[in-house]
């Protein structure tokens, strides 16, 4: 027993079915066009299994939940896929359409934009923490977390009543915008000339007003300061420029956006520092602990004794 899965027939059947078609008895399909795939339609769920009990048979089938699919799986059939780039990619997409389809989940239908932006967010740092991390297992995982959110906005942008757009779209779109900014990779134009060229490329991509315009206001604060920092070095604004004052806030402005000027991460050096200060707060409070000290009861003296050693206060 094999089943081939074809998601997208016109792309062809996959190398890895042959021989299990030259050595079938019967060959079928279930949701997609029979006679295309010199194929017949498939039968219901038992006599498909009873068949299979008799002889070597093929089932050319569109989806994977499939009662027919779902019990030649259970029975132990063989199930191939079709080799193509983004096959995963259109499964998930496939999935969220169920889940935001009538009979769908009652939790996913009801979202919004408005109410995603939260788990956005939620995602997006955890991924951030992965990656500081090294850990490569949660780096897969929290990317796949990161690319629901994009396929669950874009499934709700489709449901729009006046302005709908899907993922392909946004895919239209993001595909425009890199073979834009790359034309010495996709035009006639060296790489030292486009790199001169990049941010006037996106403002006339953009149509943008200012060189602030596009910075997304509602980052962090470091971020952002970094981010202005950079995008004002560009324009040949210089640092003296930069916000005047002795206030800690003037202060961390200047500070943040002269390090992205100086080629840093401002919010991730700022991360790693306040992790580290994290861990030496942990240690400390374990090495209170052994100690029979609850380091509640610490005051600055005691935190002092018990703070990690080789570390500047």
């Amino acid at each position: 027993m094999t089943v081939v899965l074809l998601r997208h027939p016109d792309l062809g059947v996959p190398a890895d079915a042959v021989p299990a078609l030259r050595a079938a008895g019967a060959v079928y399909a279930a949701g997609v066009d029979p006679d295309q795939l010199g194929a017949k339609p498939a039968p219901d769920v038992e006599e498909l299994l009873a068949e299979a009990q008799e002889q070597s048979i093929v089932l050319f089938a569109a989806r994977l939940d499939d009662p027919r699919v779902v019990a030649l799986r259970d029975a132990g059939s063989r199930v191939i896929g079709q080799s193509i780039k983004g096959a995963g990619l259109l499964a998930a997409v496939d999935v969220m359409d169920r889940l935001r389809s009538p009979g769908g989940c009652p939790w996913d239908e009801k979202q919004t934009h408005e109410s995603l932006r939260q788990y956005l967010v939620e995602e997006t740092y955890e991924l951030l923490e992965a990656i500081e991390e090294g850990d490569r297992d949660a780096l897969r995982e929290e990317l796949g977390d990161v690319l629901l959110q994009v396929i669950f906005h874009a499934r709700v942008a489709a449901e729009h009543p006046t302005d709908p757009f899907d993922l392909d779209a946004v895919a239209g779109e993001l595909v425009s915008k890199l073979v834009g900014r790359h034309p010495h990779v996709f035009a006639d134009a060296t790489a030292e000339h486009h790199e001169g060229r990049w941010e006037e490329l996106k403002q006339a991509e953009k149509r943008r007003e200012s060189i602030v315009d596009g910075v997304a206001l509602g980052q962090p604060a470091a971020a952002l300061a970094g981010k202005l920092g950079q995008r004002s070095g560009r324009a040949g604004i210089p640092s003296d420029l930069f916000p005047a004052g002795t206030d800690p806030a003037a202060r961390l402005f200047r500070l943040a956006a002269s390090a992205r000027r100086s080629g840093l991460d401002p919010e991730g050096e700022l991360r790693a520092v306040a992790k580290r200060f994290a861990a030496d707060v942990r240690a400390a409070e374990q090495a209170a602990r052994a100690d029979g000290v609850d380091p509640a009861t610490l005051e600055a003296d005691g935190w002092r004794v018990y703070w990690p050693s080789g570390i500047s206060g």
